[in-house]
């Protein structure tokens, strides 16, 4: 057991290192414009901003895959975590190289408790994706949940440099800092 622990460990801290030095992909003007706005602590409209980068991000090009996102997403507020990993699977299946299905299974396998299969979707999403603020708290939460505050730290860092308008990763951070005497204030 304690060999699976250390192999976790190590695999969790090389992924983490792989994720965060990921190469930026290639994407619309469009979205690049609105993560430079998102990116900007000054701006004031960032609420706009980010509803505007959610929706980009959360159009597959298929109304068909779109779909399946959609009744993932209902799933998953109804508080059916199985439902919408089925309705996810199929769609990660037939477009795999969209993001947002990866991110939002992610999310399910995570509310279901299988942080293994949420932390390979997070893996997937910010290889398609590495400005996904999103699944870069995620990676946080799931780190955090498994005790390793550093690695936990460094997302939660990853994800405010792409949006810092989250106070919640702030607060995050300062509870980190001070259980692992981190800051002192």
């Amino acid at each position: 057991m304690r060999i699976l622990t250390a192999l976790h460990k190590y695999a969790v801290t090389a992924g983490l290192a792989l994720l965060l030095a990921a190469p930026v992909a290639a994407q619309s003007a469009d979205t690049d414009q609105l993560l430079r706005e998102l990116a900007d602590p000054a701006t004031e409209d960032w609420q706009r901003v980010e509803s505007d980068l959610l929706r980009e991000w959360s159009r597959s090009g298929s109304a068909a895959m779109d779909l399946l996102l959609q009744r993932g997403q209902e799933a998953l507020e109804a508080g059916d975590p199985l439902a919408a990993l089925e309705h996810l699977t199929a769609l990660t299946d037939h477009a795999p190289e969209f993001a947002e299905g990866w991110n939002l299974r992610a999310t399910a396998f995570f509310v279901a408790g299988q942080f293994g299969p949420a932390l390979e979707d997070i893996r997937q999403t910010l290889a398609l994706n590495p400005q996904h603020y999103g699944a870069l708290a995620g990676l946080g939460m799931i780190l955090e949940q498994l005790e390793r505050e550093e690695d936990a730290a460094a997302a939660y860092r990853a994800a405010l440099a792409v949006n810092p308008h989250q106070p919640e990763l702030n607060e995050a951070l300062t509870r980190l800092d001070q259980a692992t005497g981190g800051t002192e204030l």
